[in-house]
């Protein structure tokens, strides 16, 4: 099953902290977005192999927006 990563808040991806292949528990850390001098981690909310990444470091996001897809099967 894929499951969708949003963005929490509104930002410019700071880093990448995880890569495309890799096996992530829940909360571990997938980038970091900085927003209002402030650095903001986007985790895992569950366990799973990340499959797609949708943003690259210094990129805009939107609140809501898709940054990565999960495999949780």
């Amino acid at each position: 099953m894929k499951v969708k990563v949003a963005s929490e808040i509104a930002g410019q991806v700071w880093k990448s902290v995880a890569r495309v292949g890799d096996d992530l528990a829940a909360d571990d850390v997938i980038i970091i977005l900085e927003s209002m001098k402030m650095e903001i981690p986007i985790l895992a909310p569950r366990a799973g192999k990340l499959i797609e990444l949708h943003v690259a470091e210094e990129d805009m996001v939107a609140e809501d927006q898709a940054i990565a897809t999960l495999d949780v099967s």
